[in-house]
């Protein structure tokens, strides 16, 4: 299996190679669009900031290449708010796949970006497969994608909101699988065996 991870300007993307070598794969880390196009899965990763990553992705093109891709890919963290319509993050148009804003965590009385480990519940599809409903894993985000019919995962984090979001191919999750030990490398491994995704546009809210 040829997984390959799109490389731009963003942070993080050594953490997740690590993770997937720990499963015995040895990913591709890359911005060509021909060895994009050509791999069996593709992970978007990232931290770092809304409005440069995307000016980053449209001036290689990338922007398109990733929202034509028709194999599972696996948005991280950034990777899952570049994959919304838009982010409150320096009002950022970003690539639609989902049709969600990215919106900043509003005042209240925790702590912003939120960093450190929480749990996750409403699970749905094989990505979370063996994942135990409340189990925790680790974030480290100023900005969040709401509840959604797209939602595949949630967390509350003073309000309730997508930790894990899919349409078709696409999957995303706004926390960090490659730091969150044993579960994290659990759903990496679940996304490498996903089987074709499904074809309808917003998941199935019993799947």
């Amino acid at each position: 299996m040829k997984v390959t991870i799109i490389k731009y300007n963003a942070g993080n993307i050594r953490s997740v190679d690590f993770a997937l070598r720990r499963l015995g794969v040895e990913p591709l880390i890359t911005d060509n669009p021909n060895e994009i196009r050509s791999a069996d899965r593709i992970i978007f990763p990232g931290v770092g900031e809304a409005s440069s990553a995307m000016h980053y992705l449209r001036n290689q093109k990338l922007d398109k290449l990733i929202v034509d891709l028709k194999q599972p890919v696996l948005g991280i963290c950034l990777g899952m708010q570049l994959m919304c319509s838009h982010s409150e993050e320096n009002n950022t148009e970003c690539l639609g796949i989902f049709e969600q804003k990215v919106r900043r965590f509003p005042e209240m009385d925790v702590k912003v970006p939120k960093i450190g480990w929480d749990n996750i519940y409403s699970l749905k599809t094989d990505l979370f497969k063996d994942i135990p409903e409340r189990e925790y894993v680790y974030f480290v985000h100023g900005f969040y994608v709401e509840k959604c019919d797209y939602s595949i995962a949630l967390s509350e984090y003073g309000i309730e909101y997508s930790a894990g979001i899919q349409r078709n191919n696409f999957y995303a999750v706004q926390f960090h699988p490659e730091k969150s030990g044993v579960a994290g490398q659990k759903i990496i491994e679940n996304f490498l065996g996903l089987k074709q995704p499904l074809t309808e546009k917003k998941v199935a809210a019993n799947s």
